[in-house]
């Protein structure tokens, strides 16, 4: 972060330092952000909101993430801190319905958040109640060669019809259309939200993340029908199981490949990796199923105040001053990624504009990715049956099947 913004942050709060009455009150907030951006971020938050706040003193106990998802839990029931971090969607309701997290309404009432915080906003909601604050999230969606779309006449996709042809056109001059490793997983994940959402809507696969609607469901094997196009026309990398996600990084620098899937953290490896801003692009998923709003994936984290929460007035201050245009700006910058608050600004890269740009135009909804929007175990045993499916597409019925009885196990 510049120390232009540093000290511009700082200096607005500065001024209500002056005159300050002794210290009224702690507040205690617990986090897993120990990586230096994210570290470096909450530093400065923290900074900021004590000198706009003199008569409160923050307690910040700082874990590694590993410790800090497997302690979450335990310090909630047993000594629980006023604020905590964590993830939106379906992450946070194991808490909301265990009663250890806490509304807070009257921040996002208060404070114009419903508009500014557009889709985003769907995410921090449930029964009614806004159960936290979101801070930043990355965009996900289709990041390419644009030299090599632009070399072979390739207008960019806006549908399915437009998806397949470019495909085709890459598949007959020898470029692989897509690159992908999918021996964590996850990256299969990402490939199946987008189809899933571009078939059948956001409230469709949200419903179906939340264990609602069975995997033997018609409109699934629609989705999955449109998987097996892609198969069908060779569209992704041979021996991609045996690949992390940045193994397959280099298909696309070569230019064997000319598509990948992915979030918005690949963009810096492609960079270091050699490709210039001139060499790649970015563009939304296209559509699949006309007339259905285009939903986007961008994981959120978010902050939380418990409903064990001994400062919980201070603890709504805090969560009010982290929703503020400004602060999000600030921490955006530091962290690299994108602030949630519509009215903030992000620096002139080009793909955290395009990303901005994208998610304040999204008023479909804001999926958390597969491995968010459903349990652990559930994410675990899909994301194996994508992987599957797409090295032996002929067992398909076996994993709608097998992902079926998951359902009806794990969501009795």
């Amino acid at each position: 972060m510049s120390n232009f913004i540093h000290k511009n942050l700082v200096a607005m709060a500065a001024s209500a330092v002056m005159g300050a009455s002794a210290f009224a009150g702690e507040l205690v907030i617990n986090t897993d952000t120990s990586d230096p951006a994210p570290k470096a971020a909450f530093e400065l938050l923290i900074a900021g909101f004590e000198a706009e706040n003199p008569d409160v003193t923050v307690t910040w106990n700082l874990f590694d993430h590993e410790g800090f998802k497997s302690s979450i839990r335990n310090f909630l029931t047993a000594d629980a801190p006023d604020l905590v971090t964590w993830y939106a969607g379906n992450r946070m309701m194991p808490f909301v319905n265990a009663g250890l997290f806490a509304e807070v309404d009257s921040v996002w009432e208060d404070n114009n958040m419903v508009e500014d915080f557009g889709a985003s906003a769907g995410s921090m909601s449930a029964d009614g109640h806004y159960w936290g604050v979101p801070y930043t999230y990355y965009q996900w969606g289709v990041y390419y060669r644009k030299d090599i779309f632009e070399d072979l006449g390739i207008a960019v996709p806006t549908n399915w019809e437009e998806f397949l042809a470019a495909g085709a056109t890459l598949n007959e001059n020898d470029v692989t259309p897509i690159t992908i490793g999918t021996k964590f997983l996850w990256t299969a994940g990402g490939v199946f939200d987008y189809l899933n959402m571009r078939t059948n809507g956001f409230e469709f696969h949200m419903a179906l993340t939340s264990g609602e609607i069975p995997w033997t469901d018609d409109r699934v094997r629609a989705t999955m029908a449109h998987w097996q196009e892609l198969l069908d026309a060779d569209f992704f990398i041979e021996n991609h199981a045996a690949y992390g996600w940045q193994d397959a990084l280099p298909a696309m620098v070569n230019g064997d490949a000319a598509m990948y899937i992915m979030g918005n953290f690949a963009v810096d490896p492609l960079r270091q990796a050699g490709l210039t801003d001139d060499q790649l692009g970015f563009f939304q998923f296209p559509e699949i199923t006309a007339g259905i709003p285009l939903s986007e994936e961008a994981p959120t984290d978010t902050l939380h105040m418990t409903s064990g929460a001994k400062n919980p007035e201070d603890a709504r201050r805090f969560l009010a001053y982290l929703a503020r245009a400004d602060v999000q700006t600030a921490m955006g910058a530091e962290l690299g990624q994108l602030p949630v608050n519509s009215n903030s600004s992000v620096s002139d890269d080009v793909f955290l504009q395009a990303g901005f740009e994208m998610l304040n135009g999204t008023t479909a909804g804001i999926a958390q990715f597969f491995d968010r929007d459903t349990t652990a175990e559930m994410a675990k045993i899909g994301m194996e049956g994508f992987q599957e499916f797409m090295v032996k597409p002929e067992r398909l019925d076996d994993i709608l099947d097998r992902l079926e009885a998951a359902r009806q196990r794990i969501y009795q």
